[in-house]
């Protein structure tokens, strides 16, 4: 009888071993890996466009809510220059476009540095908190609406890229 008894404690034990093992590990097996979840790790959104990459794209508001400064990466990897078209709606409901040059396989930013390019959009009627619908397209591809977060130029780590006004202060 000690012989059944020690087999069906070595049993028993090696149950619960197995139990306790996938039940400490066993979430992994059922649980999607997160890693492999698109976001973006910054203050702004991107998107693609065909070819196209559009990174950390965000809105700098000045103090007033006048106006607000566009700040975006674009990554062409293609081979075919051309020129990012972006609309947004205007605070009197005028559409307006913007076009912007964009040079095959090169990077190009707007906004991102005090005495670089910018995009200043002064009539979209939007405060900071808010989002700012824009439409960017290139070249012959279906383009994509981001909705643009708004940031204010209260933050000391967008003051200086602000529109302007907020600067002359």
């Amino acid at each position: 009888m000690t012989v059944r008894t020690r087999a069906a404690r070595a049993a028993a034990s090696a149950l619960i071993a197995g139990a306790l093992l996938v039940g400490t590990a066993g979430c992994a097996f059922i649980t999607p890996t997160a890693t492999l979840n698109q976001y973006d790790p910054s203050d702004g959104i991107g998107a693609s466009v065909g070819d196209v990459e559009l990174r950390n794209v965000l809105a700098i508001s000045n103090e007033d809510n006048s106006a607000v400064s566009l700040s975006l990466t674009i990554i062409n990897t293609g081979s075919s220059s051309g020129s990012l078209r972006l609309q947004y709606e205007s605070a009197d409901g005028e559409r307006v476009d913007i076009s912007k040059p964009i040079t095959s396989n090169a990077v190009t930013s707007y906004g991102s540095k005090v005495d670089g390019d910018t995009i200043i959009i002064s009539d979209a009627g939007i405060a900071a908190g808010q989002l700012l619908p824009i439409y960017f397209q290139f070249g012959n591809d279906s383009g994509t609406e981001l909705l643009v977060p708004v940031l204010s130029a209260a933050n000391p780590e967008y003051a200086e890229l602000a529109p302007p006004s907020a600067l002359d202060e």
